[in-house]
């Protein structure tokens, strides 16, 4: 492609056309001020803060939505354009309640950021106007919502609109809702949505020495959480994570990914079975609550399709309760089980009744990975600074195939690995199905497998899930196996993780997954002893295997929205 010459700020810079001002900034280590920009959203220059100078052009320009041209001359600093941001960040100030210390955002906050650089004077007040919704587990807090529209353009369901005076709001319309994805959280700039919190709670808890506390963390919180104390994206802390958990007063930390491989001993088993008797195809995957929820919502009539094994979180609670207190002879009501996730659909899977075990939820509180990082900060609990431990077994030591799982694509490669083995006694080639990895939208692939041809799609997104789903309407003998994980990027790019994520930061959080696997010297969920031997223990009749193990989908109506305090 031919490369084009720029000069921004009196250095002359080469780049391929198609780009913004601001990415070629950016990527030449020039900064411009942003705040309601975003790399995953198409830029609609709301918030007014980088504007810049486009030499031969009147007024200001959009660095965000402003592509360079061969020739152009570009300035961002000057007085008028200080004053300019000014001017704009004030705007966006009055909009915005100044609240800190409950901000997803907080200490990584750009708004705040710009009130230092420009000296702008934020709002504390109240505006008796403005009204805080809760659907499910998230919160919308018109207070300090700026108007930019971020969380419009990304919801998938289309539950977001603004009022008339700019503010979020959710939608009235019986035929939307929301599947509590929080999308809409990591991509708002200013806090304005959120996840409904629990940790204040867990304090509590913590503090009581007559409750044993066992807490599990999901695959994608390993490599993300570092990113909240200075760590580069990606970069593993599975041990400084345990330890960090130990610290906080848990006594017993387990890995969801162990849980990972049982799920995929008993989704390969379902879909062995319904390849085998050619009925409710394709299998679709049930690990991700905020996709079942979407389904049962809207598209009832794919429910029989969802595979009935629970989700990881959700069997290890189960398994916890039932298996673990048994052996460790600790009364079930004497437990409170944690999960630490990347998702805050996660909050709500935990409170469905269907999942419920002799009346009792498996999991009783789900933690963000934010949250956590939250509550280690106010421990003086430094991640970077603490000497690593390792999980507790026999719950804490999984597959590589388990820890791939918070990646899109990972699900359906754990599972294909474990019912090739299962239907030919030979374990599946390393690179076999390596093609359903990565952050595309829609993936599919086909594989033989004992003689038949499976036609197999994963799903990273919603939208991309609803195109699917429309097209299995049409050609329901579309494909035999259908994974979708409603975030981009699979829980690696989930709404509970740290801030900022993009799609940048959600390939290398996927990237050090699968050099877990690839460092692992245990690949395949059939062959993990811990797994086998709870089997062998446990999971000794059908009954026992169903109670624990796997759960039923109904139709949804759409969910309350509730009008909550300030």
């Amino acid at each position: 492609m031919k490369r084009i010459s720029v000069v921004i700020n009196g250095k002359q810079l080469f780049t391929e056309p198609g780009k913004t001002i601001l990415v070629v900034a950016t990527e030449n280590g020039i900064e411009i001020p942003t705040l309601c920009y975003h790399p995953d959203v198409e830029a609609n220059h709301h918030c007014g803060m980088c504007v810049v100078e486009v030499e031969g052009e009147k007024g200001f320009n959009y660095a965000c939505a402003t592509m360079v041209q061969d020739g152009m001359v570009i300035t961002t600093e000057s007085d008028p354009l200080t004053e300019e941001r000014k001017k704009n960040l004030d705007i966006n100030l009055k909009k915005h309640r100044l609240a800190c210390v409950e901000c997803v955002w907080f200490q990584h906050c750009k708004l705040m950021e710009l009130v230092k650089k420009y000296q702008g004077k934020p709002v504390s007040v109240k505006d008796e106007r403005d009204k805080v919704y809760q659907a499910g587990k998230v919160v919308f807090d018109q207070s300090k919502c700026i108007g930019c529209e971020n969380c419009k353009s990304v919801c998938p369901t289309r539950f977001l609109n603004l009022n008339e005076r700019g503010k979020v709001q959710p939608s009235t319309d019986e035929k939307k809702d929301c599947i509590n994805c929080g999308q809409c959280i990591i991509h708002c700039p200013v806090g304005a949505i959120r996840g409904v919190r629990e940790f204040e709670r867990l304090e509590t808890v913590l503090k009581d020495k007559s409750i044993t506390t066992v807490v599990q963390f999901a695959p994608a919180v390993r490599t993300s959480i570092g990113e909240e104390f200075g760590m580069k994206p990606g970069e593993i802390a599975t041990e400084l994570l345990v330890a960090g958990l130990k610290q906080l007063g848990f006594n017993y930390v387990f890995d969801t990914a162990t849980a990972a491989d049982f799920t995929t001993m008993e989704e390969s088993d379902e879909l062995i079975e319904r390849l085998t008797k050619n009925e409710r195809l394709p299998a679709m995957t049930s690990c991700c609550p905020a996709w079942v929820k979407y389904v049962e919502t809207d598209y009832p009539e794919f429910i029989p399709n969802i595979c009935t094994s629970r989700s990881p979180q959700i069997m290890l609670g189960g398994i916890v309760k039932k298996y673990w207190c048994k052996n460790k002879s600790i009364d079930p009501k004497n437990i409170f089980s944690v999960s630490v996730m990347p998702c805050v659909a996660k909050k709500f899977e935990a409170d469905r009744e269907e999942l419920k075990i002799d009346g009792n939820a498996p999991v009783d509180m789900v933690l963000t990975t934010r949250e956590l990082a939250r509550l280690f900060k106010k421990n003086k609990i430094d991640l970077k600074n603490i000497a690593g431990q390792s999980a507790d077994n026999p719950l804490g030591k999984p597959s590589g195939a388990g820890v791939i799982y918070g990646s899109s694509g990972g699900v359906f490669e754990s599972a294909l690995r474990t019912a090739f083995f299962k239907l030919t006694n030979e374990n599946l080639k390393k690179d076999a199905i390596t093609k359903i990895r990565g952050g595309k939208g829609i993936k599919t692939m086909e594989i033989v497998i004992g003689g038949r041809n499976i036609r197999i799609c994963v799903v990273s997104g919603i939208k991309n899930a609803k195109k699917v789903l429309e097209a299995l309407k049409k050609n329901p003998q579309l494909y035999d196996a259908v994974e979708v994980m409603a975030c981009p990027g699979g829980c690696v790019g989930g709404g509970g993780q740290p801030l900022p994520t993009n799609m940048k930061i959600v390939e290398e959080r996927a990237k050090s997954l699968y050099t877990i696997d690839d460092l692992s010297t245990l690949h395949f969920a059939h062959e993990n002893k811990d797994v086998k031997k709870v089997y062998d223990e446990y999971f000794t009749d059908v009954d026992t295997r169903k109670a624990v193990l796997h759960t039923r989908f109904v139709p949804r109506k759409k969910s309350a929205i509730k009008i909550t305090n300030l």
